[in-house]
């Protein structure tokens, strides 16, 4: 449910979470990780040494992705994110080792 107060970036993070749900992902936020509740988990607002994280994915507790949530209002303009996901894809993930860059880069609206 969105709420006429939200941002639009977070009705988007709302539709993200909703998406990934859906399609079998475990999401959480930054202050309640558990990696062990299955086997794809969507972590929101996930550290970085760059800053955080709209969304960094995990794979059987291996951090493999990464997703950018921006407003509705950015629609055709996602390509203009690229540079901000290779950034955090490239970043030092905190609390687990990361030693290459994240493979999947995701930009969304939700």
């Amino acid at each position: 449910m969105h709420d006429s107060n939200q941002t639009p970036e977070q009705a988007a993070r709302d539709r993200i979470d909703e998406r990934l749900r859906a399609s079998g992902w475990h999401v959480q936020g930054k202050d309640a990780i558990d990696l062990n509740t299955g086997l794809g988990i969507a972590v929101g607002e996930y550290r970085t040494d760059i800053g955080p994280a709209d969304y960094v994915l995990f794979a059987d507790r291996q951090a493999v992705g990464i997703v950018e949530a921006k407003p509705d209002s950015w629609g055709v303009r996602l390509t203009s994110v690229e540079e901000q996901s290779e950034g955090y894809a490239n970043a030092k993930l905190k609390w687990v080792s990361n030693p290459e860059p994240l493979p999947f880069l995701y930009e969304s609206t939700g």
